[in-house]
């Protein structure tokens, strides 16, 4: 109705007034800001805020529209003993076999759902929602840590080593790591024990992040993340979204073009070359997401001179030949926060700040 969109255009511009933003004015009246924007366009254009669309005039009835008697016969079908334990998407089907059409199926869902008699049938539960877990911002290093578990194909068919690795999600640097025969919430809990002590972690605070394995949750290993101060943060079930720093550098271990083409001959053997492997990419390895510094750069703040020294080579490069650039030089700004499952505002802002760049 006019009056209604007139109400709603009104407490809109009232709450951006007071400071909202008005998309999220917008959301909480359950309109798109696209929406908006035709009503106040329409309203200045035309000084009014009937509806034009066509269909939209009052009392018109659909030409398709089920008719009460089409509605209450679907009803009796969906109730006679024949159906009453079958899904639409069972009866119409069976329908069709015997000669018969009724309705759709979608039509079916939609008259049971009118009447309130949208039940799961069967045995099986109803899909559980799992609300995403709480996002965690880290402005510094040793504020979130991520870690899992990955398998590394051994000598032996069928059997594989367990690699541990723990990451600062800040820096990107791996603060742990250890490969063994089998998965066990007592080998966690050494080598989050053995990283908090390498990184100097006294304080309480630190969040560690992880999917939910037994040895994640294992009885070690919560007491001894009591003990250490550590604040355990889990993703939903088979979600790995929810864990994409760990699932990020596992791909990056086993993409990397030193990764052995044959499976491991022994733990030991694993052992070696993991080690190789954290050197080189905690020390020599520019990472995309922080500017090409490495994490061992970052995690000790040494990425700010190594950036400002960056920019004034591309300034100095852009005065030499200001005809090659059309525009600015290349972004060399720290990145100064990182999010582990941020919340969807944030994402929504980081998306218009690119379309705006």
């Amino acid at each position: 109705m006019p009056q209604d969109r007139q109400m709603a255009i009104d407490l809109i511009e009232e709450a951006v007034v007071a400071g909202a933003r008005r998309h999220k004015a917008c959301a909480v009246l359950e309109i798109a800001v696209r929406t908006l924007q035709r009503w106040q366009k329409t309203l200045q254009e035309e000084n009014t805020l009937a509806d034009h669309r066509q269909g939209a005039a009052a009392g018109r009835t659909p030409a398709n529209k089920l008719s009460e008697a089409e509605r209450q016969a679907i009803l009796g079908i969906c109730h006679s003993p024949e159906f009453r334990s079958l899904p639409p998407s069972q009866i119409v089907p069976r329908l069709a076999d015997e000669g018969a059409y009724v309705a759709s199926e979608s039509s079916f869902y939609r008259v049971l759902r009118e009447a309130d008699q949208v039940n799961r049938r069967g045995r099986a539960k109803a899909p559980r929602s799992v609300p995403k877990p709480e996002g965690f911002q880290a402005t510094g290093p040793n504020q979130v840590w991520s870690w899992d578990i990955t398998f590394l194909a051994s000598a032996i068919r069928g059997a594989f080593y367990r690699l541990y690795l723990v990451e600062d999600i800040f820096s990107r640097k791996i603060v742990g790591w250890e490969v063994h025969e089998d998965e066990s919430a007592d080998h966690a809990s050494v080598l989050i024990r053995k990283a908090c002590l390498a990184e100097g972690i006294r304080q309480q605070g630190l969040v560690l992040h992880s999917d939910n394995g037994g040895p994640m949750k294992g009885a070690t290993m919560l007491a001894t993340l009591q003990k250490l101060g550590v604040v355990p943060s889990f993703s939903r079930p088979s979600v790995s979204d929810d864990n994409p720093y760990s699932e990020s550098l596992f791909r990056t271990l086993k993409y990397t073009p030193a990764y052995p083409g044959k499976p491991f001959e022994s733990v030991e053997d694993a052992r070696r070359w993991v080690h190789g492997f954290v050197q080189w990419y905690n020390g020599e390895h520019r990472h995309s997401a922080i500017r090409y510094v490495t994490p061992n750069q970052r995690h000790h703040s040494e990425e700010q001179g190594l950036l400002k020294r960056r920019e004034a080579v591309y300034n100095a490069a852009k005065q030499r030949n200001p005809e090659r650039w059309s525009g600015k030089t290349r972004n060399w700004n720290p990145v100064t926060e990182v999010w582990l499952n941020p919340p969807k505002e944030n994402q929504a802002e980081k998306r218009r700040n690119l379309k705006a760049a």
